[in-house]
């Protein structure tokens, strides 16, 4: 059968996994009366509750005697990683373009990684329905990226079409709506080269993708390199210096058709294909046919640049809510993360049950952190911190730094500016991007963008939308201001009275709610002064006999303040941690006794 390796590479919401379901559909892998959800290949929880795609999926489709393999990446990037990898088993890439926004930091990420790999593109301007589409606009946007970046006359000559997946429908001409997906269909088989392949050479594949299932076990995929594997073939894994990992006989061998796998009993040369019966075998390593094979050289991957301290949960409460606890299963989690996961790093610490684990950025280490409490596991956070390297040249210490864009109304652009200035970023562009609206591009400090998307929308009322990418090093850029305020520290042990929280009110923001548990030690709000305060939130109303039991008894309290994962983590001060539970986020101080932090306070001091 005629095979085509594609893989459809685009900015967050640009519509990837819309348009994968219409080419599902429309091309009868999907049957018309089959039930089939929306978005079906964000099939994971935490995909379709944030909307975002997280891991890179594999589908197949048929058209007319030809087989596409189409994989579907993220847009997001903090998951950078899965795209990087992924890409070394396509032959060509899909570039998805809004209509109206046109191209954004992602789309300048993934195209540069597609076209230093030497990968023609197609673009597909999508979203042709939206009132606001400026496609014109666009294609010379996109044009532009592509020469930034380096692209040559080949792939600069790039076949362009236009498309609204919601509506089903693509089209050559901008002008012309409606219709079917046919004419992407026919650009893709056009235009993307069948892959190279030596049917003659021994059997090899580079391991792109790893997961687990709970029938199979261990299932690694990638494309076949060269040569023929059959189902019950004994194969020899190689790491990324040739040496021998594992020699084990394969139980399965699947083969992606549309929503589902099937296996098959043998698979050639430029098919991608998922094996089982690996015990060992990770990402980036070659599976082939013996060990006098050589390892397939796999592409690197740009290091992490935030880390946070993962380690058990030691509070008052602990394992009240969860049951993995010990530092012994969040090892074994974490090792399988990294094992899977190219982005993330762990590292041992020499603090008893603590783990410094690494990644591309808040998103992705918060998503981490939100897989496993609802998977069980009880965890102690601390605050995140950016990973610096050494300049090469004189020892000073390099940063990492991102690119920034913000697209806001007219009206607050002075005080995105402000903002960002205060957290060391510069201004590299200001211009109009359609819609009253001003698009700003900074370059600015990791660090500084700790916590900085609820400042932004607090100060621009929530219009303001905000991509960063990961753009390169360069010199510390000097001290950041801090968190500007103290925090309520609860004294007592129980659970929180509506009249002591009432009493509370006054002192700052409360973050806790009445009957909720508290103990020595943990955060309950935010005092309105710099300074930490400890307080009684269990302190109930003195009852006398002349006063009715009952008698001020309706207090009214404000809302408190909601402390999600990604606000909670943000919000750290050095000297807190963030207690994961399965049911609960709270915020707590490092050490809990009162004294004990007087004295660390005292040290710290006399250090400074």
């Amino acid at each position: 059968m005629d095979l085509r390796n594609i893989a459809i590479i685009a900015h967050v919401d640009h519509g990837k996994t819309t348009l994968v379901d219409a080419l599902l559909r429309q091309s009868g892998t999907v049957r018309a009366n089959q039930p089939m959800q929306e978005r079906a290949l964000d099939s994971g929880e935490l995909e379709r509750e944030r909307g975002i795609t997280i891991l890179a999926k594999c589908t197949a489709i048929d058209w007319r005697g030809v087989r596409i393999n189409i994989v579907d990446t993220p847009g997001h990037a903090d998951f950078g990683g899965e795209v990087e990898r992924v890409l070394g088993m396509v032959d060509g890439v899909l570039v998805l373009v809004d209509a109206a926004e046109g191209p954004m930091p992602q789309t300048k990420f993934v195209v540069d990684k597609a076209l230093r790999l030497g990968l023609r593109p197609i673009v597909a301007i999508s979203k042709m329905d939206r009132a606001d589409a400026r496609p014109k606009i666009v294609h010379e946007a996109v044009f532009d990226l592509f020469d930034a970046l380096g692209a040559s006359e080949e792939q600069l000559d790039f076949p362009l079409v236009y498309s609204s997946a919601r509506d089903g429908w693509a089209s050559r001409d901008a002008a012309v709506g409606g219709g079917d997906m046919s004419p992407l269909f026919e650009t893709v088989v056009a235009h993307v080269p069948p892959p190279a392949t030596d049917r003659d050479a021994p059997f090899r594949m580079l391991i792109s993708l790893l997961e687990a299932d709970p029938f199979l076990g261990r299932l690694v995929s990638g494309r076949v390199l060269s040569g023929r594997v059959k189902a019950n073939q004994t194969v020899t894994v190689l790491g990324a210096d040739g040496a021998v990992v594992e020699v084990a006989r394969l139980t399965k061998l699947l083969r992606a058709r549309g929503l589902e796998r099937i296996a098959v009993e043998g698979a050639g040369a430029g098919e991608i294909v998922t094996l089982a019966g690996l015990k060992t075998a990770s990402v980036a390593d070659t599976v082939a046919a013996s060990a006098s094979c050589a390892a397939i050289p796999a592409e690197p991957i740009d290091p992490p640049t935030i880390a946070m301290v993962f380690s058990i949960n030691d509070s008052p409460l602990a394992g009240r809510e969860g049951t993995l606890l010990t530092s012994r299963m969040i090892a074994a989690r974490l090792a399988r993360e990294a094992e899977g996961n190219v982005a993330i790093r762990v590292n041992g610490m020499a603090e008893d049950g603590a783990f410094e684990v690494a990644g591309r950025g808040e998103l992705q280490l918060a998503v981490l952190i939100e897989t496993m409490r609802r998977e069980g596991f009880e965890l102690s956070i601390g605050r995140p911190r950016v990973l610096t390297r050494e300049d090469p040249k004189g020892g000073a210490p390099l940063e990492p730094i991102e690119e920034i864009q913000i697209d806001v109304d007219e009206a607050f652009v002075g005080d995105v500016v402000s903002a960002l200035a205060e957290r060391r970023a510069e201004m590299i562009e200001l211009r109009p991007s359609g819609r009253d609206k001003i698009r700003a591009l900074f370059h600015g400090p990791t660090r500084g963008l700790i916590g900085f998307n609820g400042e932004l929308l607090t100060v621009t009322r929530g219009t303001a939308i905000m991509h960063r990418i990961f753009h390169g090093y360069a010199p510390f850029k000097g001290p950041l201001p801090g968190r500007q305020t103290g925090v309520l520290i609860s004294s007592a042990v129980g659970r929180a009275v509506a009249y002591a929280l009432w009493n509370l009110e006054p002192r700052g923001t409360l973050f806790v709610e009445p009957g909720m548990p508290v103990y020595g030690g943990m955060i309950v709000g935010e005092h309105a002064r710099p300074q930490d305060l400890d307080v009684n939130p269990l302190k109930s109303k003195q009852l006398t006999n002349i006063r009715a039991a009952g008698k001020d008894n309706a207090v009214r309290l404000s809302p408190p303040r909601p402390m999600p994962l990604e606000i909670a983590l943000a919000y750290l001060a050095d000297d807190e941690l963030l207690e994961v539970t399965p049911a609960s986020i709270r915020l707590r101080k490092r050490l809990l006794d009162p004294h004990d932090r007087r004295r660390a306070a005292r040290a710290q001091a006399r250090a400074s």
